[in-house]
């Protein structure tokens, strides 16, 4: 499995070596071309406005709205992937909705389908605040969407690269999986 990981600015790296230590072959992703080929793209936490401004720079923001595998985009990368930037996923997010770096803090979570609680890392993170109809929320902090899934895309307002938990990456993973199946 050939999983990307847009690697413009942002936690990238945390993101490559949880996948690497999942058995996926892992590309940073910087240019459209190195899209090509691969099974999924991850977009990961950093500052959205910043990320934005390269992926117009570097035609990355076509590309990825073009690109047909599934994506997970965790804090700033969900914000990126909201209906007001790319438009991939139903959802309207607040950006810094728990507050500023003083404010970050970690959350027991109770993600739909997971018997054990996953422990959430909050870093300036978003919300969501509407989402669409076909929108799936997987998990909520004090009644605030944290993790959701429409078709082939993913959405996490926490960094789960920046705990040992990997069931969100290999819930991604299946994801990845399940899109091979269908495209087969």
């Amino acid at each position: 499995m050939k999983i990307g990981v847009l690697a413009l600015q942002g936690a990238f790296r945390e993101h490559a070596a949880v996948l690497r230590r999942l058995g996926a072959e892992v590309v940073e992703v910087r240019l459209p071309e190195q899209l090509d080929g691969l099974d999924g793209l991850v977009i990961p936490g950093g500052e959205s406005t910043t990320m934005m401004r390269l992926m117009g720079l570097y035609g990355l923001d076509d590309a990825i709205r073009d690109f047909d595998a599934p994506i997970f985009g965790t804090c700033a990368g969900m914000i990126v992937l909201d209906r007001e930037r790319l438009g991939l996923i139903d959802v309207g997010v607040e950006r810094n909705a728990f507050g500023r770096q003083v404010a970050s803090f970690e959350a027991p979570l109770a993600i739909d389908g997971e018997e054990k609680p996953f422990t959430g890392v909050f870093i300036r993170a978003p919300w969501i605040v509407d989402a669409g109809p076909e929108v799936a929320i997987l998990a909520e902090v004090e009644g605030h969407p944290v993790l959701a899934r429409q078709g082939r895309i993913l959405v996490a307002s926490f960094h789960p690269e920046l705990t040992d938990d990997t069931r969100v990456h290999e819930r991604f993973l299946e994801l990845v999986r399940e899109e091979q199946g269908v495209r087969a």
